[in-house]
């Protein structure tokens, strides 16, 4: 057993049920669980661990990244991609991501993880659904491990090409027995339904237009045969979307969805920007919630998604910063930002998201669209997950009086300290847990591999 004080923290935002912002405060942590939260006067004094914040940090629970691809971060700013829409895009980027190997998905992952981490992220799923080449889920999460991210691993796929009026081309699409018999085992060896587990799987089919409904139905029959198997896909995107899902199923996004068992509390969905009135009253009925990509939806002029409406009807909304090649970047404190402009400039209403909004968006809203009861807010026997940022630098000089506000409306990229399962990771803005020069150039080195192929 062992134990870790924080102690005289400035501002301690807990995003606990009272939403109680505590000053000169106090964390004592054992092993890797919250035992105590306070003022510094009411905690004990000695721990085996202190770190000693010295009144000058804001400290409040790790951020929660629902939707993303790692592997995407190989793939920034291609030239040919820049300036096109969600299937154009996809078409550009679909015959260079068919090179991917075992070493680059492990490698992308590791470097997702690691910007993640760097901007505040304890806890993220990814969604990879293209296994070129003898890649695996499993290169992932061992990858993720190393790194020391709370990971639900999502095992994608991609069954139905451009052969059969899909869009991916064929080479890169899965037999769904196949896709179904590696779910399986994926869920049989690494899912932990476990209380504080850093590892669960989920089950992905990629999206309308490139799996089958019998696909849809029969992963969540398989999810739902075991318990904790949570279920994802991208839905609603953007205006083609709802044109193939129109033209192929005779429905809206919404109403698909709803015809192959994909509406419940097991089940979020990403985008969901042109989601209509009706399947977003569904959604709140139902529990079924949603991963918000703000920054991917203006890159890719999908639109912006109607966020104040899905809270208003209780959609549970969390944060996603979506593919490193759409987004170009995977800040989590920058998509939190974004998130919270974007929603005021659709509702032409300042009070539209406040900074508290999006940061709940980001904490509280991102556990429960992942299923989780404990991460997400700070309090006695929660998953010891937090996140520090140094008051004193010069991007939130002038803002005291509100830190917590002042992490949104101010532009804040990096944390300076980040304990993931009650482990350090991140010591005064160093990312610990692997040595980032050495990373970034084996990254590098595979992304030139890949598009020059």
């Amino acid at each position: 057993m062992s134990t870790l004080l924080v102690k005289n923290i400035h501002t301690l935002a807990t995003m606990d049920a009272t939403r109680r912002e505590i000053r000169s405060a106090a964390l004592f942590v054992r092993d890797n669980v919250v035992e105590q939260v306070g003022t510094t006067l009411e905690l004990p004094t000695t721990a085996d661990e202190v770190l000693d914040l010295q009144d000058r940090y804001l400290v409040l629970p790790g951020l929660v990244n629902t939707h993303h691809h790692f592997y995407q971060t190989l793939t920034r700013v291609v030239p040919a991609a820049q300036t096109c829409d969600l299937f154009n895009w996809l078409q550009t980027l679909y015959p260079i991501w068919a090179r991917l190997t075992p070493e680059a998905i492990a490698v992308s992952a590791q470097m997702a993880a690691a910007e993640l981490i760097l901007s505040g992220c304890t806890t993220a799923s990814d969604h990879l659904y293209i296994y070129p080449n003898g890649s695996r889920l499993d290169d992932e999460i061992a990858a993720v491990q190393a790194v020391g991210l709370r990971f639900h691993a999502s095992r994608g796929s991609m069954s139905v090409g451009q052969s059969l009026g899909g869009l991916p081309p064929d080479s890169v699409v899965e037999r769904e027995a196949d896709i179904l018999q590696d779910s399986q085992r994926l869920i049989e060896q690494y899912h932990d339904n476990t209380r504080h587990a850093m590892l669960r799987i989920t089950l992905a089919p990629c999206s309308p237009f490139s799996v089958s409904p019998d696909l849809m139905r029969e992963s969540a029959a398989l999810a739902r045969s075991y318990p904790g198997i949570r279920l994802h896909t991208h839905l609603a995107e953007n205006k083609s979307d709802i044109e193939y899902s129109l033209a192929t199923f005779g429905m809206t996004p919404g109403d698909y969805a709803e015809s192959v068992g994909w509406l419940g509390t097991d089940v979020w969905h990403a985008h969901c920007v042109q989601l209509d009135d009706r399947a977003i009253q569904q959604f709140g009925k139902t529990g079924t919630g949603v991963a918000h990509c703000p920054c991917s939806n203006m890159r890719l002029a999908s639109g912006m998604a109607p966020i104040r409406k899905m809270l208003n009807h209780q959609v549970p909304v969390g944060l996603g910063v979506d593919g490193s090649a759409s987004n170009d970047g995977s800040n989590l404190l920058n998509e939190a930002r974004t998130a919270f402009l974007m929603a005021r400039v659709r509702e032409l209403d300042a009070a539209a998201m406040t900074a508290r909004d999006v940061l709940e968006l980001a904490t509280r809203g991102g556990a429960k669209v992942l299923g989780r009861d404990d991460i997400g807010y700070l309090a006695p026997g929660m998953s010891a997950d937090f996140i520090a940022v140094n008051l004193d630098r010069p991007e939130l000089a002038g803002a005291q009086h509100d830190p917590v506000a002042a992490l949104i409306f101010c532009q804040v990229n990096a944390v300076d300290y980040s304990f993931i399962n009650g482990q350090k990771i991140v010591d005064q803005g160093m990312l610990l847990t692997v040595e980032l020069p050495v990373l970034v150039e084996k990254h590098n080195e595979l992304a030139n591999q890949l598009m020059q192929s």
